[in-house]
């Protein structure tokens, strides 16, 4: 017997079993977005690696260990996407959709790529949740944003979470505070690793975010980016927190959070769960002002975040928030003998024309077996078909659960009246 070939490592299967979860999730986020004015957007799941060196940084843990980078056949540099927003501006830029006019808004639910260390509901192919907002730079957009983001988790069930946010500024305030982080982090050169020493006069605010445990320490006194705001940053904050405590949605202010991606300035956000360990965010995202212009387009304001759906479902299992059942068949036909067969075969596909959700035998089972069946799939009702049917035109219809039974016509009209009741 040949050998089995198994799964990439960091990948999962989404078995029909469990998939029902998935689609109700997806169902779900799809409403609330488009609740929120949102509409979908669909793009590759590669690009060429440059746009993604531009946008995410190439000092950033995504850009310099985790990418799926490869040359294709033609000599071209290419990388499975990483994340969406770098991608959904492509498209926005591409495209031309900014001439509809702003704000641009756009939603996605993707599978994204990256080589890091496989944990519990961190994989190296998971699915995102995203949605981005172009051409609006007001404080009501983040909150508008984060606000989408709290009524999606709670429609789901989930709500022993906490929000945290920060404000990280902008390019007219930031270099007065990268001049004080990185006079801070100088002191304390000989406890950063490899990479953070790299980073320190490139881009010394990606240290803070750096999960390794010496470099955490050091982090943990560092100066804060909101001690440092300008008048606009600190203005634009203080409306967002304003906006929040409007809608009752509750937060925590964590100087600790600055993303892990160059592109963010201003608000940035997370929605935490105590649920799932210590990698408890199952949500983030926030502002970045730049990233259009840094990508060739026109100076445009964006917002936005992420939401890994193989997280959101650990914590919705983990909470036990609702599901709803599986779908399951409305009516299983059982034919008995060979004159039945083809006559079932024309009402099964003439109930499923009416949609009803019909099914019947396909691998010659014997009439109690084909009972069984009709059990373990969840089948509503049941009902066999042999010769006296035939001859009467009379078929007894089955309810599985209470065990009653309806006489009717053995046609597919009659047998879904009774089954839709």
């Amino acid at each position: 017997m040949a050998e089995l070939i198994k799964a990439p490592k960091g990948t999962k299967d989404i078995v029909p079993s469990e998939v029902y979860k998935w689609h109700y999730v997806e169902g779900v986020l799809r409403t609330i977005a488009m609740e929120y004015g949102f509409e979908e957007i669909r793009f590759p799941n590669f690009e060429h690696t440059e746009l993604f060196n531009r946008s995410i940084g190439d000092t950033t843990d995504v850009v310099q260990k985790e990418m799926y980078t490869f040359t294709d056949k033609g000599g071209r540099s290419v990388t499975l996407r990483p994340e969406g927003t770098a991608s959904t501006v492509r498209a926005y830029l591409e495209n031309s959709l900014y001439a509809k006019g702003l704000p641009f808004k756009a939603y996605y639910i993707v599978p994204n790529y990256r080589y890091e260390n496989v944990q519990k509901g961190r994989l190296r192919e998971h699915h995102q949740f995203g949605v981005e907002c172009f051409g609006a730079p007001t404080p009501a957009t983040d909150a508008e944003i984060i606000s989408l983001a709290d009524t999606a988790l709670k429609r789901l069930g989930i709500t022993e979470v906490k929000v945290h946010i920060n404000s990280i500024g902008c390019p007219n305030c930031r270099p007065k505070y990268y001049d004080m982080l990185k006079g801070y982090l100088n002191q304390h050169k000989d406890c950063l690793c490899e990479d953070c020493l790299n980073r320190l006069d490139r881009n010394p605010m990606r240290i803070l975010d750096c999960k390794q445990e010496s470099c955490k320490k050091v982090a943990a006194d560092a100066p804060i980016a909101l001690d440092y705001l300008c008048d606009d940053c600190r203005e634009h904050f203080e409306k967002v927190k304003t906006y929040l405590d409007d809608m009752g949605i509750a937060y925590e202010i964590d100087t600790n959070i600055v993303r892990g991606l160059d592109y963010y300035t201003k608000t940035v956000f997370e929605f935490v769960s105590t649920n799932i360990g210590a990698q408890g965010t199952i949500c983030g995202g926030g502002r970045y002002d730049g990233l259009i212009s840094q990508l060739g387009g026109q100076a445009t304001p964006g917002m936005g975040f992420g939401c890994g759906l193989e997280r959101l479902i650990m914590v919705m299992e983990a909470v036990d928030a609702p599901f709803p059942e599986p779908p399951k068949a409305d009516i299983y036909l059982a034919p008995l003998g060979d004159e039945a067969d083809r006559p079932v075969q024309k009402l099964v596909y003439d109930l499923r024309q009416l949609g009803v959700s019909a099914e019947r035998d396909l691998v010659g089972r014997g009439l109690r077996a084909q009972m069984k069946h009709a059990d373990r799939i969840g089948a509503r009702f049941s009902a066999v078909i042999g010769d006296g049917e035939l001859e009467s035109k009379v078929l007894r219809v089955k309810n599985m659960e209470t065990g009653e039974q309806t006489e009717t016509e053995l046609t597919a009209e009659a047998i879904a009246a009774v089954v839709m009741a």
